[in-house]
């Protein structure tokens, strides 16, 4: 027979958590390298820092993902080797994604059973039901237990995920950017009610977020990384919103040189106006949004990850359906269908290229031809295709766009992340008619050799005329081949200006919502 979860040990305040000299390499990726970390108990401690900067790396060493290469996690002075989350829970260490984990056909009630690390197979639901009315009402935030979680508002699904760990007894809780799918009241609302249990002493919180106003409102320290390493620490109280964000994107940035000519004949091809959507979930992803891009031209896209770029990217190659708002194309209406990808020059390079613009179980040379099979010559009379021009036209683009594969029938899911990402490139770029290139983190994860030459390739585009959008969360990126450069903020250009002319301090302000 199952037992009921202890009530919340609020006479106990929350141990120290302090990590030492944490390092994690990949290979030969340093991910982690040798940063150190103290949280405080019953403090609210902020981890700041730029998309790929290493705050999740570090958590998921913290909570057993990961085994870390070198360094120590000590809880009150106590070394711990944490393989587990059921290690790190044994610590009393919690941690509330990013993404909601509980099951939506089960209610509040059974979620939060569930969530215990326990092998009863027989549960007494009256003697629960008991403990998790009186463990609600001990509770910061009410949630009706006998209402099935696909029913609840975004809000209330993630106070659930909060809820979860407070009724582990977790007396450290790590929030992975807990509001990002959250309305600017509701996340108030949470880090509020967070933040009066933090003061009360029950809890400890360490809140990844990239967002200043957060850090600003509810943290008491803030730990900032930049490119796996530590950028700098410091009392909130003590800190202004430039010297985070001083520490967050640096001051020695190197822009790397790349050959880009001017184009003389520069003449609007996307024009974007007041064009809106939702997310998934039916809240506002973006919008309204202007926006135009010229040819001869790359218009950078910056911003923290989840603010409605990639919702963008989505309209703009017909994956996802616009609200509001009217796109062109070189000066007529375009509604993002493959024949008019086709007949307006279309063509795209998106994140994830293996899961949204290729067939992984086809072959290489296949994934080649996705744009161009049911065309002469790889197509006679739109019905029977020509195997042999589809193989030799892949032949030509494997050396051209210098791919690494066995061979054209290969299938491309067998290729590494950079060769993948070459294949797709070889397809969109091919092409004498591209006319618009929209680029989504086209370097995510790739090496420095596949980075250099996708670089090059989409400079190359633009200095043949093609109009290029570059969205991407390297900001190093989007200086070193944008012309123009936007940040994008809860679904808003809050920046715009020449590349030439950027200020990394004001970009880094608009970045983080400030």
């Amino acid at each position: 027979m199952t037992t009921v979860a202890p009530p919340l040990l609020h006479l106990n305040s929350p141990p120290e958590l302090k990590v030492v000299e944490m390092t994690k390499r990949f290979g030969s990726l340093v991910a982690l390298d040798s940063v150190t970390l103290t949280l405080k108990p019953g403090t609210f401690h902020g981890l700041l820092g730029e998309n790929g900067a290493g705050k999740s790396t570090l958590v998921k060493c913290i909570m057993g993902f990961y085994t870390p290469t070198a360094g120590q996690i000590l809880v009150d002075e106590q070394v711990y080797p944490i393989k587990s989350p059921k290690d790190a829970h044994g610590c009393g260490i919690g941690m509330v994604y990013q993404h909601f984990t509980s099951v939506p056909a089960m209610t509040v009630a059974e979620n939060l059973v569930l969530s215990r690390y326990s092998r009863d197979q027989v549960i007494n639901w009256k003697r629960e039901y008991a403990g998790l009315r009186s463990f609600m009402e001990r509770s910061p935030f009410q949630v009706d237990l006998d209402v099935p979680v696909g029913q609840l508002a975004a809000g209330q699904k993630q106070k659930l995920e909060i809820l979860k760990q407070l009724y582990l007894q977790s007396r450290i809780l790590i929030l992975d950017e807990p509001t990002s799918v959250l309305t600017p009241d509701e996340a108030d609302e949470v880090l509020g009610l967070l933040r009066q249990e933090v003061q009360a002493g029950h809890l400890s919180v360490l809140l990844i977020t990239h967002k200043f106003r957060e850090v600003l409102a509810f943290t008491d320290e803030v730990t900032v990384l930049r490119k796996g390493q530590l950028a700098g620490h410091g009392v909130v109280a003590d800190l202004t919103v430039a010297d985070m964000a001083r520490m967050m994107l640096g001051t020695d940035r190197v822009t790397k040189e790349v050959d880009k000519t001017p184009w003389a004949e520069a003449r609007p091809v996307l024009t974007v106006s007041g064009l809106g959507a939702t997310k998934d979930n039916g809240l506002p992803a973006f919008g309204p949004l202007d926006l135009t891009v010229h040819s001869g031209e790359i218009v950078g896209i910056a911003g923290v990850s989840g603010n409605g770029q990639r919702e963008l990217v989505e309209v703009l190659a017909g994956q996802r359906p616009a609200a509001t708002g009217q796109v062109q194309v070189n000066g007529t209406p375009y509604r993002a269908t493959r024949r008019e990808m086709v007949r307006h020059g279309v063509y795209a390079l998106p994140e994830e290229p293996l899961r949204n613009a290729c067939v992984p179980g086809m072959t290489v040379a296949e994934n080649m031809a996705l744009r161009t099979f049911d065309r002469p010559p790889q197509a006679r009379g739109r019905l029977w295709l020509m195997l042999k021009a589809i193989r030799q036209a892949a032949l030509g683009l494997i050396q051209d766009f210098g791919v690494k594969t066995p061979s054209p029938e290969t299938p491309i899911q067998n290729l590494s992340g950079g060769n993948v990402q070459r294949t797709v490139l070889a397809r969109e770029l091919s092409s004498p008619e591209v006319s618009l290139l929209i680029a989504a983190n086209p370097c995510f994860g790739l090496d420095f050799s596949a980075v250099d030459q996708i670089h090059n390739a989409i400079v190359e585009a633009r200095n043949r005329g093609v109009a290029v959008l570059l969205v991407s969360e390297d900001l190093d990126e989007l200086l070193a081949l944008g012309d123009r450069i936007l940040v994008i903020s809860d679904g808003q250009f809050v920046y715009a200006g020449p590349v030439a002319e950027a200020n990394i301090a004001d970009i880094g302000h608009k970045m983080a919502g400030h």
